[in-house]
C-alpha cells in the first residue's frame, strides 16, 4: 500500500507540474498575440489580457473540481490504509485470523428472508447451476453465518449459526479449547463445551475447528459474551456473531469439497 500510495502522488505532482507549464506557455503565447495585435496599443489593455489567460483555470470550472477530485482520492487513499493498519492490529489484539480460509467461493445476494425464521433461514439467488451443493459453508463479512441445506437451480436455502438445528464444532483461540455451536432461534448462539473447566471468559474469540468435518477449520465465528460454569455436564458460553447476521445482504459460499458419503 506504502508503493501505491507514493505512485499516486508521484503521478498527482507530475499532472500539476504539467497544467503549470502549460498555463505558462498559454500565458506567454497570449501575451505575445497581444502585443502584436493592433487592438491592443495600452499597455493596461495587454495586462488585462493576460491576467485573465493565466487566471481562467482558477475560475470555478472543470480544472478546479479536478483538483479537488484527486485532493479527495489522496485523503481517502490515505483512510484506507490507515483503516488497513488498524484492521490488522485489532485482529492481532484479539486474536482473530487475518482472514478466512478457502479456497474457491461465490458470492450470492440474499434474495428472500422470512420475519417468521429470521434467525433461522435464508435464501441466497445462487443455486445448483452456480456450484452450489448441500453442505457448503457460507460466510459473510466477519465470518461464517451458516451452511447449506437446501439448493434449487437458481436458489440455494441457508441454515444460519443462530437455527436451533445448527451444530457446528469450533474453538476458543486463547484456550484452544473445543465445543459445539448450537443455535437457539434468537440473535446469540451457544458454545456447549467438551471439558468441565475451559477456562473460557468473556471476549475470547471462537472460530470454527479444524476438527470439524462441515466446515474449513479458522473462520471466525464470534465472540464469547459470558459464561455459565454451573451448567451441567459442562459449561456453556453465549456467543455474539462476530458477522451481522440479522442485516446481511450478500454473502460468499465456499466451494470447498465435501466428505464423501459413506458407502
Amino acid at each position: 500500500m506504502a508503493l501505491l500510495r507514493n505512485e499516486f502522488r508521484q503521478s498527482s505532482r507530475r499532472a500539476r507540474q504539467q497544467r503549470i507549464r502549460l498555463l505558462l506557455s498559454l500565458g506567454t503565447i497570449a501575451l505575445t498575440v497581444a502585443l502584436a495585435s493592433p487592438m491592443r496599443q495600452g499597455v493596461g489593455g495587454v495586462l488585462v489580457e493576460a491576467y485573465a489567460v493565466l487566471a481562467r483555470p482558477l475560475w470555478p470550472g472543470p480544472t478546479q473540481f479536478e483538483w479537488v477530485r484527486e485532493a479527495e482520492e489522496v485523503a481517502n487513499m490515505e483512510r484506507l490504509i490507515f483503516l488497513e493498519k488498524e484492521n490488522r492490529r485489532i485482529k492481532e489484539l484479539i486474536g482473530l485470523p487475518s482472514a478466512i480460509p478457502r479456497g474457491s467461493s461465490l458470492k450470492a445476494p440474499v434474495i428472500g428472508r422470512s420475519p417468521a425464521v429470521w434467525w433461522r433461514q435464508l435464501t441466497l439467488g445462487r443455486g445448483s447451476r452456480h456450484g452450489i451443493r448441500v453442505g457448503h459453508g457460507v460466510v459473510a463479512p466477519g465470518g461464517l453465518i451458516g451452511r447449506i441445506t437446501a439448493v434449487t437451480m437458481n436458489t440455494a436455502q441457508v441454515t444460519l449459526i443462530t437455527d436451533p438445528t445448527s451444530r457446528i464444532g469450533v474453538l476458543v483461540t486463547r484456550t484452544n479449547h473445543h465445543g459445539l455451536l448450537s443455535g437457539l432461534g434468537s440473535g446469540r448462539p451457544v458454545l456447549r463445551f467438551l471439558t468441565e473447566n475451559p477456562r473460557t471468559i468473556p471476549g475470547d474469540v471462537v472460530v470454527t475447528s479444524s476438527a470439524s468435518t462441515l466446515v474449513p477449520g479458522g473462520i471466525p465465528v464470534g465472540v464469547v459474551q459470558n459464561v455459565d460454569r454451573n451448567r451441567a455436564p459442562s459449561p456453556e458460553a453465549v456467543v455474539q456473531p462476530s458477522a451481522p447476521i440479522d442485516a446481511i445482504e450478500w454473502a460468499e459460499v465456499l466451494l470447498q469439497g465435501l466428505p464423501e458419503a459413506a458407502p
